[in-house]
């Protein structure tokens, strides 16, 4: 049995990178949603800042997005 060693270390070299990116980004959409949360409920309760929850908000809808291709890519991946 022979085992390419550099292969195997490739191959983990980048699903540790994978991973870690992933889990930041679905990391910065959660803290992008509850800041955006907060901008909405302190505008409830009739200070401004409706700007910035919108932002949160969107950044958190577009951390998600790219956490779903990024899963939707490694699937295809994997099928094709």
């Amino acid at each position: 049995m022979n085992i390419d060693w550099a292969a195997l270390g490739s191959v983990f070299g980048v699903s540790l990178v994978a991973t870690v990116a992933l889990v930041g980004l679905f990391t910065l959409g959660i803290v992008a949603l509850s800041k955006g949360a907060e901008g909405a409920t302190a505008t409830a309760s009739g200070t401004t800042g409706t700007g910035a929850a919108v932002l949160a908000r969107t950044g958190a809808y577009v951390c998600f997005a790219l956490c779903v291709a990024a899963v939707s890519y490694g699937i295809y991946i994997i099928v094709a």
